[in-house]
């Protein structure tokens, strides 16, 4: 989506992640305990620091209900706004 998007060369690295914990949601008419995605994605000119890609709300959006819709056991989608530094750019 970021390609199709026409963002691929404006982000420095770009990742969905699975969060151990898991996460309360509704899906059709029951409730369901399952998993969380992490999505990140940085600008950075230099690797040595970055900050959170400011997507659009509305492409967070449209991923974020593609993700649920098509990857089985994920009930949310979270995007992580933390900048290099304090946080790393990969997930650990």
């Amino acid at each position: 989506m970021i390609r199709e998007a026409g963002l691929y060369n404006r982000i420095g690295q770009a990742f969905a992640a699975l969060d151990p914990s898991r996460a309360v949601g509704v899906m059709g008419d029951k409730r369901v305990y399952e998993n969380i995605i992490i999505l990140r994605a940085v600008a950075t000119q230099d690797f040595m620091t970055a900050k959170a890609y400011p997507f659009d709300h509305d492409f967070l959006a449209q991923v974020s209900t593609r993700i649920i819709n098509e990857v089985h056991g994920v009930c949310r989608v979270t995007y992580d706004l933390t900048s290099k530094p304090p946080g790393t750019i990969e997930l650990e």
